[in-house]
């Protein structure tokens, strides 16, 4: 039997680095914007580069929302409001990581 494929995660700049090496230790492929060379990029090229390389975005910044409700082609998005606590956003990640697959992601935005 396949295995079917799992969700990798895009990490915008601003999300603590706590919530990626959480997400690590549990398995999960993480790339940071900072590891991306990404750093002061703008929110379109954060979300052309998730979406080319089928990860699901993972954010605190509204601004996401708004690139999604103009339609934007995007493999997901995953946000969290700004002071929501470490542990909320690394269970509300591995949930989605552990239940979705990246087909069911693509263009949807799930909130933490």
């Amino acid at each position: 039997m396949a295995t079917e494929a799992l969700i990798s995660f895009y990490m915008d700049e601003h999300v603590p680095t706590a919530v990626s090496q959480g997400l690590r230790r549990r398995g999960a492929d993480v790339l940071t914007a900072q590891e991306a060379g990404m750093r002061g990029s703008s929110d379109e090229e954060h979300l052309t580069l998730a979406a080319s390389e089928g990860r699901t975005i993972f954010t605190q910044d509204a601004d996401f929302l708004r690139l999604h409700a103009s339609n934007r082609a995007h493999s997901g998005i995953v946000y969290a409001p700004q002071g929501t606590p470490v542990g909320a956003m690394l269970q509300a990640l591995v949930l989605i990581h552990d239940v979705l697959r990246p087909q069911e992601m693509a263009g949807r935005v799930e909130f933490v």
